[in-house]
């Protein structure tokens, strides 16, 4: 993979040796706050309504001190936001909900989703349209509607203004 002339990523066998994306991939930056199985299931979970502390660590079936690191790791990274609130009689708490940016991380939530369904054992899960019914999947589109099969794609480096 190389910089063609226009700043394009190309060609799987390219020379790699020119050029590092160490510090720089979006994969790594993401992984580093979302790449454990537990902040991939709170964030399932979030998605799902799920808004308690307790809630979270016994559906994702963690601790509470991992289930307080992820919750804390998922807030900085500005995927999920603390909201307070109290029962009667009680102390107030946190509760978490998903931010504008957790809505928009829940595509990659969902490719894995899929991924494991396709190839680990299907356990007959779905994604589906609640509008219609019909069954649903993550895929690549470009900004003019055209599906883009993984032949296609290519990452363009655009410089920042």
């Amino acid at each position: 993979m190389g910089f063609d002339s226009v700043g394009m990523l190309q060609g799987k066998l390219a020379d790699r040796d020119s050029w590092s994306a160490v510090g720089h991939c979006p994969i790594e930056r993401t992984m580093a706050f979302a790449g454990t199985k537990s902040a991939m299931l709170i964030m399932r979970e979030a998605f799902y309504g799920t808004t308690r502390f307790d809630d979270f660590a016994r559906r994702v079936g963690i601790t509470k001190a991992a289930t307080s690191a992820r919750l804390s790791d998922l807030v900085a990274a500005g995927l999920l936001a603390k909201r307070p609130y109290r029962e009667p009689g009680q102390r107030e708490r946190d509760e978490y909900v998903l931010t504008e940016s957790g809505t928009d991380f829940m595509p990659v939530v969902w490719a894995m989703f899929e991924w494991g369904r396709k190839h680990l054992n299907d356990t007959g899960l779905r994604l589906a349209h609640d509008g219609c019914g019909a069954l649903a999947g993550v895929e690549i589109r470009c900004d003019e509607g055209h599906r883009v099969p993984p032949e296609e794609l290519v990452v363009r480096f655009e410089r920042s203004t």
